[in-house]
């Protein structure tokens, strides 16, 4: 059921005459949060999808009086134009000259000088409900950063493009890291905002009990709406098609296989120099978006999954693991292992190695997944805002 607060908030924006069928983001409805921010000093956490209609958040909260200490920038940067992984120092806005504090590399959580002279810290950037999508990790840290400090954390919630499905293994404890850091699956299913509220509630971090948690929620939205993000994420995922193929195809990246960085359609793309279906294929290059990629500037041949992406999985969610079992089937062990440490990290276990290894069926390893992700879905039920 929605919210009572959405409720609310839908009527009164029906009664005004500006009902809409489309989700709506927080941001795009400041009357809902803006009059608990004004006049107050405050830290956001923003990068280029930050928009508030027609406005970056940033400005839009200068505009209205609000005194913007520093912007926290997470993984690709405050205005989007980093690659993954790639070193994000720290800067100033152009724009504005608010100082900008990267949450990247080796500094992922605020000090405690950097959030206890504000009032609140306003978290929002739009996410794709992937577990090893850094942005929700980014999240965490500064939330247990406002947790020591005293400070209020505010999240303008955005639309899940991957919320209509939970699925893929449960992450250990012994395998979380940067890109899984919650006894969550790889599609958890929930907003930014729903996910916040989880790692409150179940305590994982530090001083969770200490924490003023605020979210101002979507309107118009429901977890089985198919929503198109208006801006695109980060760099490496440029349409609907890459979004909904991103929580299958990013295993890959923890093996000799490309998932077409350096392409202009990255994450559409599975294929190497070694496979054995030669009828398509794409040469990876070097670009601002993927300096370097896997397989630079060799021909790789494989299989274009965009329509499958596009026509499919956008409605229908999932992570399909064929793909991934055929290429290890394919691979010539005698030219190194398979897989890479980092699969396992990403997988959020060692398990789906070990059963690939084994010659499971994707059928087999799908219902082993099963027994973690009816106990993870009664604990996300505590915490869902939207039907």
């Amino acid at each position: 059921m929605r919210t009572l607060a959405t409720i609310v908030f839908t009527t009164i924006f029906c009664f005004l005459g500006f009902a809409q069928q489309e989700p709506t983001p927080a941001a795009d409805i400041p009357g809902a949060w803006l009059g608990q921010v004004r006049n107050k000093t405050v830290a956001v956490v923003a990068n280029p999808t930050s928009m508030s209609k027609d406005m970056h958040l940033v400005d839009r909260l200068v505009a209205n009086g609000v005194t913007v200490k520093r912007v926290f920038a997470p993984e690709h940067g405050f205005r989007g134009d980093h690659a993954a992984g790639e070193h994000v120092s720290s800067d100033v806005d152009s724009k504005t000259g608010i100082p900008i504090v990267s949450l990247y590399g080796n500094h992922k959580k605020p000090t405690l000088e950097e959030v206890v002279d504000v009032d609140l810290v306003i978290f929002d950037i739009q996410d794709v409900g992937v577990r090893f999508y850094t942005y929700i990790s980014t999240m965490t840290y500064v939330m247990e950063a406002c947790a020591e400090a005293g400070v209020t954390f505010l999240v303008l919630d955005r639309p899940n493009p991957n919320g209509n499905f939970v699925d893929g293994p449960v992450l250990k404890s012994e395998f979380s890291s940067f890109v899984g850091l919650h006894p969550v699956p790889i599609a958890h299913g929930m907003t930014v905002g729903e996910y916040a509220k989880m790692v409150k509630g179940e305590g994982w971090i530090e001083n969770a009990e200490k924490l003023s948690l605020l979210v101002s929620p979507c309107l118009f939205y429901e977890h089985d709406d198919t929503y198109s993000l208006p801006i695109t994420p980060s760099p490496n995922l440029p349409n609907d098609a890459s979004i909904a193929l991103y929580p299958s195809l990013c295993l890959f990246e923890g093996t000799p296989v490309s998932i077409g960085r350096g392409t202009d359609e990255p994450f559409q793309w599975i294929g190497a120099p070694w496979f054995p279906d030669q009828s398509e294929s794409f040469t990876p290059k070097s670009v601002p978006a993927a300096p370097h990629p896997k397989f630079e500037n060799e021909v790789c041949y494989g299989v274009n999954v965009q329509s499958f992406g596009s026509n499919y999985l956008r409605s229908h969610g999932g992570i399909y693991l064929f793909w991934l079992i055929e290429a290890y089937n394919n691979y010539d062990q005698s030219e190194g292992p398979f897989f890479t440490p980092f699969f396992s990290k990403l997988a959020g276990t060692d398990e789906l190695q070990k059963q690939i290894e084994a010659g499971m069926t994707e059928e087999q390893i799908r219902a082993s997944w099963q027994p973690d992700l009816d106990a993870f879905r009664a604990i996300r039920s505590k915490y869902l805002l939207y039907n």
